[in-house]
């Protein structure tokens, strides 16, 4: 049996190769469970209101604050299996 971290790594490949590029709100989703499993809670500054960009990343991996890694990975894992 695959480990977690096997399956994640797999998930990260396979979310490269996706058919269809997902939209933005689950982009943003994507972005902050990957941070959130491989860099733990968010601790980086806020960007300003000027970086709409920055500001919307930061804020979704913000709001993952607390998750476990392993709880984030198995969450990305679940997410890009149903996009494939």
């Amino acid at each position: 049996m695959a480990t977690l971290k096997s399956k994640f790594d797999t998930a990260v490949t396979n979310s490269k190769q996706l058919t269809e590029r997902p939209d933005n709100a689950t982009l943003l989703k994507i972005y902050a469970l990957y941070k959130q499993a491989t860099a733990g809670d968010n601790t980086e500054k806020k960007p300003g209101l000027m970086d709409m960009v920055g500001r919307a990343k930061w804020d979704a991996w913000n709001g993952l604050k607390g998750t476990a890694s392993d709880d984030a990975m198995k969450q990305y894992v679940a997410l890009i299996a149903s996009l494939s």
